[in-house]
């Protein structure tokens, strides 16, 4: 193997075990999306043995996963989650964002927002609470529409990008952007908006520490063969200076 090759495969291997890192900071947090970890994936194929691992061989890109997490129950009737595909709409000056964090508020102006104070969007323009509705006296329907004191308020707009769901990438905040100007999503259909809820995060702690492990053991093998290799070297130099 060349030299380059091993070093590109500790490279990818130490990016994995941020990823990891990263998902399990995130096992709390609201609508959290994991990423998959592709060398877990690899291993399935080798019956889930590192041990037959070959240094260098494995592709570690990752991509992300976007099944949905268990639903916490909060009580808090601006706690909204999705129960099938789609994603919430933010609204930012450089364009829409989107979530599955549910977790709204209300500004000062009766808009419906993010925790980062962005308007959630509604598929007629922002959301606004009259004044005389409390925030208890809101509710929302199965279709997401919200509803103050008996009168409809509007109605929350979800989107879902179907087999392009996998093109979305971070964008920060726990929600993500479609980078390709071409695809556009479309209502989300067959969905289920549940209030007083949040989607928990869908990192699963104890795969992630096995998947931790195996990393680890992984780079420790690429480590062993690099060792082995500039050992290796060296003898040959010794050999030829005679």
């Amino acid at each position: 193997m060349e030299p380059t090759q091993l070093t590109t495969s500790i490279d990818a291997l130490t990016r994995e075990l941020e990823i990891i890192t990263h998902n399990l900071a995130n096992a709390s947090t609201a609508g959290f999306k994991r990423r998959c970890n592709a060398f877990s994936k690899a291993l399935d194929t080798q019956q889930g043995s590192p041990d037959t691992y070959s240094p260098g061989q494995i592709d570690l890109e990752t991509s992300l996963d976007f099944s949905q997490g268990n639903f916490t129950q909060t009580g808090n009737p601006l706690d909204f989650a999705i129960m099938g595909k789609g994603f919430f709409v933010v609204e930012t000056p450089e364009g829409p964002l989107y979530t599955r964090n549910g977790s709204f508020q209300i500004n000062s102006n009766g808009q419906l927002v993010d925790s980062a104070g962005r308007l959630v969007s509604g598929e007629a323009g922002p959301i606004t609470v009259p004044p005389s509705v409390g925030i208890s006296q809101i509710s929302v329907s199965a279709n997401g529409t919200v509803i103050g004191s008996g009168a409809n308020i509007g109605k929350l707009q979800i989107m879902d990008f179907k087999e392009n769901e996998n093109k979305l990438i971070p964008a920060g905040t726990n929600c993500f952007v479609m980078p390709d100007t071409e695809v556009r999503p479309t209502p989300a259909e067959t969905i289920v908006v549940k209030q007083g809820f949040q989607e928990a995060s869908n990192v699963k702690v104890v795969d992630e520490l096995v998947d931790m492990i195996m990393v680890s053991r992984l780079y420790e093998a690429n480590m062993r063969y690099l060792s082995a290799q500039k050992e290796n070297s060296g003898s040959i130099m010794n050999v030829a200076m005679g």
